[in-house]
């Protein structure tokens, strides 16, 4: 079975996680870029790189995020000499950024450079971001407009959101293999990630929005919220503020004309939405609890 997943942030990794343990090389990862930015000079690819390590098993899951066994010598010393070091970057972590900083400076596309990293730890899945080109998400606020991380990072988003722009995803392509991929899928999964900050920026490329709505095969949408919560994150606070409420039909309505069914928490049923739910334990604590879910979704989807 070909499975295409939409994934970003910690939720999406973790489905991808148990996805991948299930699926092997059948499994395609497509990744949201627009919250990429550069740190230090660095290429950082945060999606990506929780994609990357959680299916090579290098991932922090007691942390929820980075490298297992990370320090962070590198970046105390580069405070220390003054630099501007206010995003995380660990010694293991840095490694990774500086292969893929050279890799595109030396005119490989984002999707060669994760190609080539995936490889180097082994990894059978295809791990695809959404596009090489530039999309970069900045947040709307009352407090002004501010590019993601800085809002999501910096400010700890502590800020409330009126919207947000996708800035060059107007123009963005989808990377190379990503329709090829949604064409040649069994089933599509959007990952319980955030919809707003995570999912949309890969759906505003056009290209891939318009595959996915042309789909012959079932697409489901894992929930990403526990009982009308965010597991973590502000999502729940986006989505009340943003569309009227945290019950499945607002999470449902995200993703308007593209879905077949929604996995829900038992915690947010019953529950009513326009196309069917199905109700299962949704939280991914551990590597045993990705793969149930991902068999649910399967299930669904086949």
């Amino acid at each position: 079975m070909k499975v295409v997943c939409l994934s970003g942030g910690v939720g999406g990794a973790k489905l991808a996680r148990g996805l991948y343990d299930v699926l092997g090389p059948e499994l395609t990862v497509v990744v949201n870029v627009a919250d990429d930015l550069e740190v230090l000079g660095l290429s950082v690819s945060p999606d990506l790189d929780s994609v990357l390590y959680a299916l090579a098993g290098l991932n922090d899951e007691e942390r929820g995020w980075g490298r297992v066994g990370e320090t962070w010598r590198t970046l105390e010393s580069a405070k220390a000499w003054g630099a501007d070091a206010w995003f995380q970057l660990g010694d293991l972590d840095l490694g990774l950024h500086l292969a893929r900083t050279e890799a595109l400076a030396g005119g490989k596309p984002l999707s060669a450079a994760t190609r080539a990293l995936s490889a180097a730890v082994g990894v059978t899945a295809t791990i695809l971001p959404a596009s090489d080109d530039r999309v970069r998400t900045h947040v709307v606020t009352p407090a002004g407009t501010f590019a993601f991380q800085e809002w999501f990072v910096a400010r700890r988003h502590a800020d409330d959101v009126d919207d947000l722009l996708y800035d060059g995803a107007d123009r963005a392509a989808a990377a190379p293999g990503v329709l090829e991929a949604i064409e040649a899928a069994d089933a599509l999964v959007l990952a319980p990630s955030n919809p707003y900050v995570s999912l949309a920026p890969i759906l505003a490329v056009a290209a891939i929005r318009d595959a996915i709505a042309a789909r012959r095969v079932p697409c489901v949408a894992v929930s990403p919220l526990i009982g009308g919560r965010s597991v973590k994150g502000p999502l729940d606070r986006m989505l009340s503020r943003m569309a009227g409420g945290t019950t499945p039909a607002h999470v449902a309505g995200c993703y308007p004309g593209l879905l077949d069914a929604l996995v829900i928490d038992a915690a947010d049923a019953p529950a009513e939405a326009p196309l069917p739910l199905v109700v299962t334990e949704t939280l991914m604590d551990d590597r045993a609890a990705s793969r149930r879910v991902a068999e649910t979704v399967l299930e669904v989807a086949a």
